[in-house]
């Protein structure tokens, strides 16, 4: 992210030239509103990962303070750590251990988080450990700080909500800012709160969906990442749109931790900027 300016985009790409980098992929966006760019590059270089890693951000520091820019270098051949949290529906949780297992999401699972037993063998099916904890108001704040302790002793780097059914404090909020991931079971910002599928029923909509989103303070209002639809009419029932529904959910929480984990999304001061 840097302050968008005549020969940015040129001068990034020779500087990966002259490191002997092969450029695969290369985004570019300016957000006219902020007059901020948006840039991700990706490419091969040879020589040692994390070595290189250190020797490319020490050599783009001048290039940084040149154009005003905040600038990241991942190694995208590592996995993302995760911890996935759920409460009752399990249908996000078996859908992204299932992509985990299959290869198909760059993410290396540590962990599932939940205030209910019901996912203990699951989860434990696929070799990983299940972090029983209940919640109640008087007890939030020692159970958060519980949560806090998995994220930092597991190395977690992303906080997947798969449909965890629990409001998170604004310490909590601020703890995992711009690492933590929710699915909410509508088309934001339609539809908030309890029962969404039954609102959509009773108001005879044509299309239904899910929204995945950065969290925030604000509730299901944070930065939107990701949102899945599918087409719908009269004759279907509000217990066949929330299996419809349910579906929707998986697909738009999948895509979302995978744009994440690629490092494919950018914050800006009006949302997000993902380059698919």
């Amino acid at each position: 992210m840097s302050l968008d300016a005549a020969g940015l985009v040129a001068t990034v790409a020779t500087f990966l030239a002259e490191q002997g980098a092969f450029i695969t992929e290369a985004n570019h966006h300016t957000e006219p509103r902020s007059n901020m760019a948006f840039l991700r590059f990706s490419f091969h270089v040879s020589g040692n990962g994390m070595a290189t890693l250190e020797m490319l951000r020490k050599a783009f520091r001048p290039i940084e303070n040149r154009f005003q820019a905040i600038a990241e270098f991942h190694d995208m051949s590592v996995p993302m750590p995760i911890v996935i949290a759920v409460s009752k529906f399990g249908h996000c949780l078996q859908d992204i251990l299932h992509r985990w297992k299959a290869g198909i999401l760059p993410v290396d699972v540590r962990a599932v988080i939940s205030n209910h037993e019901d996912f203990r063998s699951f989860t434990e099916w696929h070799g990983l450990p299940f972090h029983y904890l209940p919640i109640t108001k008087d007890t939030k704040p020692q159970q958060e700080g519980q949560i806090k302790g998995i994220i930092k002793e597991s190395g977690a780097e992303l906080l997947v909500l798969a449909r965890y059914m629990q409001i998170l404090s604004e310490d909590m909020c601020r703890h995992v800012s711009g690492r933590a991931i929710n699915i909410h079971h509508s088309f934001l910002p339609s539809f908030k709160g309890a029962k969404p599928y039954s609102q959509a029923y009773d108001k005879g909509v044509k299309m239904i969906g899910a929204t995945a989103h950065y969290v925030t303070g604000d509730l299901d209002e944070g930065p939107i990442i990701e949102q899945a639809v599918e087409r719908v009419d009269h004759s279907i029932s509000p217990e066949e749109l929330v299996n419809i529904g349910r579906d929707t959910e998986s697909m738009a929480l999948s895509r979302a931790v995978r744009w994440h984990a690629e490092r494919r999304i950018l914050l800006s001061d009006h949302g997000t900027v993902v380059f698919r």
